[in-house]
């Protein structure tokens, strides 16, 4: 019987940044994507603020992705993929 080494990976937490950059790269999303999904969730941010998310954290013009930002982006992104909710009907 063989035994195996399995390496051990340090489990880092992802920061919303990472998050963002990662939802990005993944469903192909380009800048002006990202300001109309967030437009989309009632969410305005410009297209310089956009970049300044995924700049690295040491650099003088990085901006942190807050709680806040992030979830209107996965809202927004909702709406962006499925559409509008459509309206609930009224119950009697």
């Amino acid at each position: 019987m063989r035994l195996r080494a399995f390496a051990v990976k340090k489990q880092t937490m992802l920061s919303n940044n990472d998050i963002l950059k990662k939802l990005r790269v993944a469903l192909e999303l380009k800048d002006e994507d990202i300001v109309k999904i967030l437009k989309l969730a009632d969410f305005e941010i410009s297209k310089s603020e956009v970049n300044a998310l995924y700049r690295t954290p040491d650099h003088h013009n990085f901006k942190e992705c807050g709680d806040q930002l992030l979830r209107n982006f996965l809202n927004g992104l909702i709406i962006y993929k499925r559409g509008p909710m459509p309206p609930k009907p009224e119950k009697k």
